[in-house]
């Protein structure tokens, strides 16, 4: 023991330090290892989370007795594998994750006695609008929403009635967007829930302050005729898009068409009124006929008219007279014709295509070569001739308005949605247990290099200091008081007068073989200086080092 204890005096307090602290971190690092290797392998059971819900989940996990970990400022949930299926029904059965809103449970936490009317007027509405927002975070590209309310009360004694109005705020899920026909659907959806709601009086909004539809007072106004129109416009689109990804789909594979509509409309409502006659359609409509006769006859050598022809004198009218009488007849027929005549009014509604664009992106073919490796195969013209065919039948091509179709053939990027399950590797392992298992062999080859780098060097060291650790009491002559000589690799050498009963000890000691080019620069120093302030006593060790036998 003693000589263990100065052993550990001769390797300094330094070099205790460092042996020390190496330890402790060697053995810390395997406490690491075995931990992590023993450790479940951990799921992600919820994600983007409002910290309300992930502190309820966390009280019913560690009710249940289940591991989790709450990472992320509380957005994820983490549970190991094997209790992720028995945590997700205990959850469900407590209704959480709840998206931090209440619906009608509202209801249930309230007692109705001593409750006022407009308390229960205000729970009402509160209770709707978490009901609807609940509804809407079901669509997978919305992660949470929220909806206000205003149904107003029509007052006693009033005639007028205020229509009620709604807005919707929207956050979505990292870059994803809504089309036109989902932001129409929450509308409906919203509408169809609160009594006398029109769609046209709902606003949505995203969570970047975009309006994706908007409450206009007035249907017939500029803006809503307006926004009305590029709706229209952007639901054709997508329709058409989505019409020509299916058919070509069906050849091409899931997710190998990608199709760009552009759609020119004509919004202006023209109304037209056309007369057209037919002149060859002539009907008799009327016929007038009108007949006259005239009969008039004359006298000559009649009295001239005067006073007295006119009185009444019997013999006036005896003298000659020579009389002559003609008649007249006369007629007049009218027939009146009608024409064929055709009235058309022809009123052309908004909305009307003047020309469409079309631009479709088809990838390749992948075929197995000779290696048995996959590799691309573009499509020849006359398939995509075809494929081009399809899109003009799908879209209502017309050459006169000037439609254009473009289908290009291209080789697509290879892409793996977050949602694809992953593939299975050599002998059954995913690549989770791929990593896991490079990381428990990157854990090996650590321990082995601080094993060969560190603690094999400190452990030689340790082993070469424990002889000079043993020698170090010759080194001082406590009999003579005289100093005693370093030898070769730091071993003490013993004065003339202990040669002989500590001669054979000594020879014990020293070890040739491992001090050789070991000795350092310093100890031959010391020695040259040793020899210059005893130079009798360095005489008399060299002359009986001559006179000692060699050993056999």
């Amino acid at each position: 023991m003693k000589t263990i204890a100065k052993a550990f005096q001769n390797i300094g307090p330094i070099r205790l330090a460092i042996m020390g602290g190496v330890i402790t971190g060697l053995i810390a690092f395997f406490i690491f290892l075995v931990t992590s290797i023993s450790s479940p392998e951990m799921q992600r059971l919820y994600g983007e989370l409002e910290k309300a819900d992930s502190n309820k989940i966390a009280v019913e996990l560690s009710t249940l007795g289940i591991k989790h970990e709450v990472k992320k400022n509380g957005a994820e949930v983490y549970v190991p594998v094997t209790q992720a299926d028995r945590a997700l029904l205990h959850l469900a059965d407590k209704g959480l994750p709840g998206g931090g809103t209440i619906g009608y449970e509202i209801f249930d936490k309230q007692e109705s006695l001593g409750t006022t009317n407009f308390m229960q007027n205000v729970n009402l509405v509160r209770a709707l609008e978490g009901e609807l927002a609940k509804t809407i975070q079901t669509i997978s590209t919305v992660k949470s929403a929220r909806i206000h309310l205003v149904m107003p009360k029509r007052q006693l004694f009033s005639r007028q009635k205020q229509q009620p109005s709604a807005s919707v705020v929207l956050s979505m899920k990292s870059a994803q967007r809504l089309n036109p026909e989902q932001v129409n659907a929450i509308q409906h959806l919203v509408a169809t829930a609160v009594p006398e709601l029109n769609p046209s009086r709902i606003s949505v909004v995203d969570n970047k302050g975009k309006l994706l539809a908007g409450a206009f007072e007035n249907e017939d106004s500029p803006a809503a005729m307006a926004l009305k129109a590029d709706q229209r416009r952007r639901s054709l689109e997508a329709r058409l898009s989505r019409t020509v990804e299916e058919l070509l789909e069906k050849t091409a594979g899931f997710g190998k068409v990608r199709a760009e509509v552009n759609v020119e409309m004509d919004f202006d409502r023209v109304s037209t009124k056309e007369e057209t006659y037919d002149p060859d359609g002539q009907v008799v409509r009327s016929t007038q006929t009108v007949e006259q006769t005239a009969s008039n006859r004359d006298t000559e050598g009649q009295t001239a008219v005067t006073v007295g022809t006119n009185l009444p004198d019997p013999n006036l009218n005896n003298g000659d007279t020579t009389s002559s009488s003609a008649n007249e007849t006369r007629t007049e027929e009218t027939v009146n014709f009608e024409i064929s005549k055709t009235i058309k009014n022809h009123v052309r509604e908004a909305g009307i295509i003047k020309r469409l664009s079309v631009a479709v992106l088809i990838d390749g073919k992948r075929v197995t070569d000779k290696d048995g490796q996959l590799k691309y195969e573009p499509r020849n013209d006359a398939e995509m001739e075809l494929l081009a065919t399809l899109v003009r039948g799908a879209i209502g091509f017309n050459a006169d308005r000037g439609d254009t179709v473009e289908v290009i053939n291209m080789e697509f990027a290879e892409f793996l949605p977050p949602d694809t399950p992953l593939d299975l590797l050599i002998f059954g392992l995913t690549k989770n247990d791929a990593f896991k298992f490079a990381e428990l062999f990157v854990y090996i080859i650590v321990a082995l290099l601080v094993i060969l780098m560190v603690i094999r060097p400190l452990i030689s060291r340790a082993l070469e200091v424990m002889p000079s650790a043993k020698a170090e009491p010759l080194l001082a002559d406590h009999v003579s008081g005289r100093p005693a000589l370093a030898g070769p690799g730091g071993t003490g050498i013993p004065a003339p007068s202990e040669l002989s009963s500590e001669e054979e000890h000594f020879e014990e000691l020293i070890d040739i073989d491992r001090v050789e080019g070991r000795v350092k620069a310093s100890s031959v120093k010391k020695v040259g200086e040793i020899v210059d302030k005893h130079p009798e006593e360095a005489l008399s060790i060299i002359r009986s080092w001559m006179h000692q036998e060699a050993p056999g």
